[in-house]
């Protein structure tokens, strides 16, 4: 129960009163003892119906928590509290309905894929080694992917710097009107298609050879739109005025850029290009077309085949061996931790390169 106290002026114009306002709350400890009883009751439901679905299990509890919750809240607290309290609960569903499918998978990965991985595994390649056998490494994958995201990183990052840069600073007209539109298409176009693209301009009419290379540049098409669009949102987010402040000193625009607007949204433009290359390290389409993967170590990326994880799991996974199969869920195991290291990466570059605020 909580009390609110209003001082009202009494009708005659006397002193005024403390009128007392109550308005019943549900305690603290209810949320959590109605997701305790709806799960109960969700897995009572499930086995007298002969439900065997653990997953519909848990469907059944969260609608019998979201709809309890309302009518219980609505009974004590009126029917402005049980709208909020609706909200509240369906965010925290859909919470936990986004979070349980990838601590599952991230559980299924780390479990299968610990067996083994170990310094050997990360230290040699498959040689010789017959698919079907146990042992080898994926040494060669890592430097493949290595190889290959940091050249379509030299490739698409500056590229898609300079085109932001272009759109928030010069763009005017139908020209930035037209860019814009080809970024929005590029976001949307399928790895497949970037490969196919590279696969028809670079090998069949060039006619190169699969490289390291190959992909590459098949990744840096995928990567560009998202470092333009990254890059544009943080250099919308400088204010006009430190522009307006530093033109106003005599100061050329193109320097304007260089040493006020860049180091400014640095932060954020570093982020957004750790997180493109995030996204392109997985990519195992482009890479399957134009890099064909090899059993061996090949550290030129610019001639021959060469491997990379995504390609590295897909390959094993075909095998259908037992020591392919754990092969491959030790390698997606190191993607998963190379991808979250980025992450990590950019979360701590935003944080150290975030203004200071000032008192």
């Amino acid at each position: 129960m909580s009390t609110v106290t209003e001082r009202r002026p009494v009708a005659d114009g006397g002193t005024p009163l403390p009128v007392s306002l109550k308005q019943a709350r549900l305690p603290r400890w209810t949320p959590p003892v109605l997701a305790l009883v709806a799960a109960g009751a969700g897995i009572g439901i499930g086995l007298g119906a002969g439900i065997e679905s653990r997953i519909q299990w848990g469907l059944i509890a969260a609608l019998l928590y979201i709809f309890g919750t309302y009518a219980l809240s609505a009974a004590v607290e009126g029917g402005r509290q049980a709208k909020d309290r609706l909200a509240t609960s369906l965010v925290w569903t859909a919470f936990l309905l986004a979070v349980i499918p990838l601590a599952s998978l991230l559980w299924e990965t780390v479990a299968r894929g610990i067996k083994v991985l170990d310094g050997y595994f990360l230290s040699h390649s498959m040689g010789t080694l017959p698919d079907a056998m146990p042992g080898g490494g994926i040494y060669h994958a890592i430097l493949g992917t290595l190889e290959q995201v940091g050249l379509a990183t030299l490739i698409a990052a500056p590229i898609g710097l300079l085109t932001a840069i272009y759109l928030v600073e010069y763009g005017r007209g139908k020209l930035a009107k037209t860019v814009t539109f080809f970024v929005d298409v590029m976001t949307g176009i399928p790895s497949i298609v970037a490969g196919l693209f590279i696969l028809s301009v670079w090998i069949l009419i060039l006619g190169f050879g699969p490289s390291g290379f190959a992909g590459a540049m098949a990744l840096a098409i995928l990567m560009m739109p998202v470092v333009v669009r990254s890059t544009e949102e943080m250099l919308k987010l400088v204010p006009n005025e430190l522009r307006e402040a530093s033109l106003a000193l005599g100061v050329p625009k193109w320097r304007t850029i260089l040493k006020v607007v860049l180091p400014t949204s640095i932060g954020g433009i570093t982020t957004g290009v750790m997180l493109a290359v995030a996204r392109i390290t997985g990519e195992t389409a482009p890479v399957l077309l134009l890099v064909w993967g090899a059993k061996t170590i090949n550290s030129n990326p610019f001639e021959d085949a060469q491997q990379s994880l995504p390609l590295y799991v897909f390959q094993q996974w075909q095998q259908g061996s037992e020591a392919s199969y754990d092969r491959a869920w030790a390698a997606a195991l190191v993607l998963i931790a190379f991808v979250m290291i980025l992450n990590l990466v950019a979360r701590g570059i935003a944080r150290w390169k975030a203004p200071k605020s000032g008192r």
